[in-house]
Order: C-alpha cells, then structure tokens, then sequence
C-alpha cells in the first residue's frame, strides 16, 4: 500500500510544471526589455506621423520675419528718443546759457559763452574727419554695436551737463561729433540690411537664397522702400518730443516779446546774422537747480533707455560668418574702400543731393525758425514752429510710399519742386519784428518745408538702397559717404551764421539747381547703360586653421612643428575655400537653425556612431 501511493504521489509531481533558474527568467525578462526600447528609440528617432515639416519651416521664417519688423521699429524708436533728448537739450543749454543774468548768477566768471562756442564747433567740426574712422569703426564693432556704442556717447552728453564745466561740456561735444558719422552710416546700413533679410525669408525656398547668392536686381526694392518709410515716419517725431522741455519748462521762464524784440529792426531776408538786436535778457526769472537737474535726470533715464533698446531689441544686421568676412578684408582695405567708392559716378553725381540734404535740415530748425520765426513771432513760439514742422516731416514722409508704384525719380524732385518754390518765396519775404498776424502764413511754411523735407531725405536714403541692394558687403562704405558729406553741409551751416540772409537763400537754392541736374544726369546715364565702376572688394583672408573651414587637424601640434609643404598644401586649401565660399560653405548658414537643419543636425551623429560601430565590428573580424 505504501508502495502504490509513492508512486501516485511522484506522478503527481512529474505532471507539474518544473520552474527554471531565476538566470534564465532575468535573461527572458531583459531580451524583452530590450527589445520594447529599441523599437521606443527608433520611435523617437524616427520620423514623426504627425511632424509636418513644411509647416514647421513656415512658423520658423514667419518668427524670422516678425524679428525683423521687431529689428526696424527698435531702431526707429531708439534713434527717435536718442535725437529727442539730444536736441531737446542742447536747445534749453543754449537759450539759458544765451541769458546774461543765468550766466552771471549761477557761474560767475566761468565763461559760459566761450564754452558754447567751442562746445558747438567740436560738434560741428569733429564730424569732418568721420570718412576716416567710420567704416572702420563699424566693421570692427557691428552695426549694431555700433549704434549701442553712439547712443552711449549721446547719453554721455546729458550727464555732463549735471556739472557744466569746460572740461565736461567740450570734451563731451567733441564726442558727439565723433560719433553722428558713424551712427547714421549704421542706421542707413541696418534699415537697408533688414530690408534685404526680409526679402530673404519671404523667399526662403529660392535657391539663389539657400545658396547665399546674391540676390536678383531689383528682389527687395519694395522692402526698402517700406522700411525707410517707416523709418523716418517715426525718426522725424524727435523734433516734436525735443521741444518738450521748451515748452513744459521753459517757456514759462521766458520775457514777453517787448522786452526781448525791443532792438529788433528787421526780420526774414533782410537781416544779416541770426537776430541782430535780440535781447541778451530773455529769462523773467532764473528757473531753481533742483528742476533743472530734474529735467536732465529724465532725459538721462530716456538717454539709458535708448541704450537698452539698441541693445536687447536690435537683433544683428550681419550673421556671424558674415561678420567675420567683411573684418577679413584688411584694415588697410576697410580703410581705403570709402574713398575708392567715389569713383562710382553714381555716388559722385548724387553728393550735391547729400550737400543739400544737411543744408535744408538745419536751416529749418536754425535759419527759419530764428530768423524768421522768432524774430517774428517771439521766443515763446519757436517750440510750435518746430514741432509743426516735426510733424509735417513724420506725416510727409509715408508719402514715399508711392515709389512702389511711381518711378524712383518722383520723391527727390518731388522735394526739390517744394523747397525751390519756397526759397524763392523766402528772398522776397521779410516780416516786421514782433507780428504776431504773421503766425498762419509760417506755420503753412514750415509744414511745406517739412514736405520737402520728407520727401527729400526718404527719397535719398531709399535711393541709396535701391542702387546698392545686391551690394551688402558696400552698404556701409555708401552710407558713410552719404553722411559724411552731410557732415559736410553741417559745418558750412556753422560757418555762414553771420552772412546775410539773402546770400544762405542763394547757396541754398543754387545748391538745389545743381542737385538736381547732376542727378537727372545720373538717371541718364543709367538709362544709356553707361558702366558705373565699383571698387573690388577683396577676398577675406581667412586663418587656415580657423572653425570656419572645419578642418580636422592634431589641436596640440603647434605652428613651428609643421613643414613649409603642409604650409603651402593648407594655402591651397585656403583658396579653393575662398573660391567656392558663394555658393559653397556658407550655403549651409542661412537655415542652420530652421527645423530642417536642426533634424539634419541630429541626424548626423547618429549615422557618424553608426558607421563607427560598423567600421569596429569589420576590423574585429578581419583580425579574427
């Protein structure tokens, strides 16, 4: 009985199933595992159902394109608020400083009048020399550096004026002086280059864009014109916020017209000078220090947020590679490029437009407004005149807008048509001192002033950008030609205070005649197709070793270890590097952070791994 009831128990036994090692479950488990990530990573590596790839490159250049409508208005309100507390301050400096008695009371024997004199030469003579530094200056810096580094310079001006001694005023005015040239050849550059990558990512799927060649004739003209437009509507409110202080400050300081008019004889075209006769006293009381400092404390703070805004909102006119390329020139090249540039005849018949350009500015704000204006209508008024004026040239200067369906040619004769007409006027007319009856008819000429105005410097920058659209490694050299002959201008302005009225007219007006032939010569010739001469730019002349190219060199081996032949194989490279850059090893930089570069980036080192892996495993078995 024992016997049989083993043997069913050990029958029972052998029908149940025997468990395996636990080694053998773990390497089950683990060939699972295994198995389920592999086919999650090649899930997560591989392409995406519901990527849409397309749609993803359009969100990215429609981001690019919003950046650079962003890039343009910043400059524009950076630029504004930099000349409105400039010239809002330079004005309530001048007249307080004119008064006798302010100067008298508060400095004594410091000599203020001699400091102004001085202090508006460094600003108005400084600037001659700009062709020499400027291009240089920009090429090293940035353009966008450029314009952070000047607006710093501008804020530098107010804070001298907490301690107005000659040792803070002058020096700081000769700093300014240095830096007009340069910013305005780098806000013409930058506008124009904003214009050019715009065009560039509307029109991204091009393959002259993929391959950074240069672009079609004519591709951003529309661009151009929109973003100058915009420009200057919104620069040419800084002569309205500049009268701020004027008008919430001083103006209440100020002595009636009886006193202040009381030796005045003779006003417009008939005087000689500025106002001769114009009373030394023009300030009923002596405004307190602690206002004055209150005023420059707020213009400081508007100076600070100028700064900020070139430097958090500006984005950079130039990708890095290109940066690199146009400080590769040479130094000597840089330097010497402006000044070759004016062979071009372009530029050369399109200087007397310059000229005139800085004339006709200035002269409104100084020559009319004192002249005329005041002289006319007394001191409390010329923050009206100036800001009727200020607004005439912001809401004038959309009227370039029309050159997107009118000939190019419209806008600058447009302007000139304008101001002839009114030169004209202006030699015959001559107001009696302190008429206040005279009020409407220099309003209507400050606002067609401002449309000549508007109509001339739009004109003039959007046709500097239209001729060198192609051409953005020249953009600053012309820029800097345009601005420095309207340095030019400034300083004949300085020079010819004391002359007589008729005779400024006069070179204004012969000024203009001459513009305006020289450039319907330019028109013609381009017309007849006559060859205008550019000035070859020299290849960059890159370091052999640099990331640029990307070679895969030993990093440790130093310079004095290689051979003269590694030299000259590298300088080889070098220049069949340089020969092939257009359309070669910057084709890449354009879309280097779109959504299909950054998925051909990942891609990369995967397949690298990949076939490292595979080049281990054959060299395993050639060895086995």
């Amino acid at each position: 009985m024992m016997d049989a009831s083993d043997q069913e128990n050990l029958v029972g036994d052998a029908d149940q199933p025997v468990a395996p090692p636990n080694g053998i479950i773990n390497e089950l488990l683990n060939v699972g595992q295994e198995g389920n990530m592999q086919g999650q990573m090649e899930e997560f590596l591989g392409p995406q159902a519901e990527y849409n790839e397309e749609e993803e490159e359009r969100k990215y250049y429609r981001r690019k394109r919003l950046g650079v409508i962003k890039n343009v208005l910043a400059a524009s309100v950076g630029a504004t608020i930099v000349y409105s507390v400039y010239m809002g301050l330079l004005q309530m400096q001048l007249i307080l400083h004119y008064d006798t008695t302010y100067r008298e009371v508060k400095y004594s024997n410091l000599g203020l009048e001699d400091i102004d004199r001085k202090m508006l030469m460094g600003i108005n003579v400084t600037p001659i020399i700009g062709l020499l530094y400027t291009p240089v200056l920009i090429r090293f810096l940035g353009t966008k550096w450029m314009m952070f580094l000047a607006s710093g310079i501008y804020a530098l001006f107010v804070s001298t004026n907490y301690w107005e001694r000659y040792y803070t005023l002058v020096p700081s005015a000769v700093a300014i002086g240095v830096a007009i040239v340069p910013l305005w050849a780098s806000l013409g550059n930058y506008i124009t280059r904003m214009a050019q990558q715009y065009y560039e990512y509307v029109n991204y799927k091009e393959e002259h864009v993929q391959e950074q060649k240069k672009l079609p004739k004519g591709a951003c003209h529309n661009y151009i014109i929109v973003f100058q437009s915009v420009f200057h509507v919104i620069f040419h409110l800084s002569f309205v916020f500049a009268e701020f202080p004027m008008r919430f400050v001083l103006n209440d300081y100020l002595h009636e017209n009886q006193h202040i008019l009381f030796n005045v004889h003779y006003c417009g075209a008939n005087i000689s000078g500025v106002i001769p006769g114009f009373n030394t006293t023009v300030l009923t009381n002596l405004p307190r220090s602690m206002l004055l400092i209150q005023v420059e404390s707020v213009l400081m703070g508007f100076a600070f947020l100028a700064m900020i805004i070139f430097l958090v909102l500006c984005g950079a006119a130039y990708r890095p590679t290109e940066e690199i390329d146009l400080r590769s020139i040479g130094w000597g090249n840089i330097f010497q490029l402006p000044f070759k540039h004016l062979r071009d005849y372009r530029l050369r018949l399109l200087c007397p437009f310059f000229i005139y350009s800085g004339f006709e500015m200035l002269f409104a704000v100084t020559g009319f407004s004192l002249s005329y204006g005041v002289c006319a209508l007394g001191l409390k008024t010329l923050w009206l005149l100036v800001v009727v004026y200020g607004l005439s040239c912001s809401v004038f200067s959309s009227l370039s807008l029309c050159l997107l369906r009118l000939p190019r040619w419209v806008c600058l004769v447009g302007g000139a048509a304008v101001h002839a007409v009114l030169l004209v006027v202006l030699l015959a007319f001559s107001p009696p001192p302190n008429s206040p009856a005279y009020l409407g008819p220099l309003l209507v000429i400050s606002v067609l002033w401002g449309l000549g105005t508007a109509l001339n410097k739009t004109g003039v920058s959007t046709l500097l950008g239209m001729l060198y659209a192609e051409e953005k490694e020249r953009l600053d050299f012309v820029y800097t030609i345009y601005h420095w002959w309207q340095a030019i201008a400034i300083f004949i302005v300085y020079l010819w205070s004391n002359l007589p009225m008729r005779a400024k007219l006069s070179i204004l007006l012969a000024t203009l005649l001459l513009a305006c032939y020289c450039y319907w010569l330019m028109e013609r010739r381009l017309a007849m197709k006559v060859p205008f001469r550019l000035p070859r730019i020299p290849r960059p002349r890159h370091k052999v070793k640099g990331y640029r190219y990307l070679e895969e060199d030993n990093s440790d081996e130093s310079d004095s270890e290689k051979s003269e032949e590694d030299d000259e194989e590298h300088v080889a490279e070098e220049m069949g590097a340089e020969d092939g850059e257009e359309g070669g090893q910057d084709a890449g930089v354009q879309g280097v952070d779109s959504p299909k570069a950054r998925r051909r980036g990942a891609a990369g080192p995967r397949h690298r791994r990949e076939d490292q892996v595979k080049e281990g495993v054959r060299e395993e078995r050639e060895g086995g």
